[in-house]
């Protein structure tokens, strides 16, 4: 199972990382260690640094565009307890992807059930049709364990006017997409916005029979990645 996990992460690190790329992998809420930080330009290194956590913690995220290569010096290549200083919107050097959240509407801190999980799906699904009739390529599908995620290639500056450029749209689909059941998170137009480093486990509360702990992952990634 490790070196299976191992190799999804790296395909993770495959889809988001660039060679040259800098990425803050960020573990909040670690109990008393507070937020395990750390800045990697090596796959490699960043596999094995967030296996020594995977399902110990409630989840482990990176940053889905590439920071200023000068974190590095942070951490480099590994991951330190009680960090202080994490990515802000600042420090993202160029928009990569644009992610289409969709989290069943539960109590916080619980995971999905089953059948919440698979809601999250069947509206996600719906607008990526509909933004396909639009002219949209077609998109990654990920799943974050407990939801449904959407990632669209793009290539924008990091400035204002491609902030709300991104916020807009964000709020047409949730107006056109999201149900009593399902959101659509508009909270993740910021640039320095981390995402589930798909291959690692979701660990929110307990794993119960019908609110089990999932592992994330990558579910589909098209031959072309068209940015838009």
């Amino acid at each position: 199972m490790s070196s299976d996990v191992r190799g999804e992460i790296l395909r993770t690190c495959s889809l988001l990382m660039q060679p040259g790329d800098v990425h803050e992998v960020r573990i909040p809420r670690a109990g008393r260690l507070g937020t395990i930080s750390g800045y990697f330009n090596d796959p490699g290194k960043l596999a094995t640094a967030v296996l020594a956590y995977d399902g110990t913690v409630p989840g482990i995220y990176i940053t889905l565009n590439p920071c200023n290569r000068a974190l590095l010096s942070r951490a480099v290549n590994r991951l330190k307890p009680w960090a202080k200083e994490t990515t802000s919107d600042t420090d993202i050097i160029w928009r990569r992807w644009l992610l289409l959240d969709f989290d069943p509407v539960r109590a916080a801190g619980i995971s999905t059930t089953e059948a919440e999980h698979r809601r999250a799906f069947t509206v996600a699904y719906a607008a990526m049709d509909d933004l396909h009739g639009a002219g949209w390529p077609d998109p990654v599908v990920a799943d974050s364990g407990n939801g449904a995620h959407l990632l669209y290639r793009r290539d924008l500056p990091n400035d204002a006017a491609a902030t709300e450029r991104v916020k807009r749209f964000l709020a047409g689909v949730a107006a056109q997409c999201r149900t009593d059941d399902i959101a659509v998170d508009q909270t993740v137009f910021n640039a320095a916005r981390i995402v589930k480093l798909y291959g690692s486990m979701a660990c929110k509360g307990d794993s119960t029979p019908d609110r089990p702990h999932r592992r994330s992952r990558m579910l589909d990634i098209p031959t072309h990645m068209e940015a838009l």
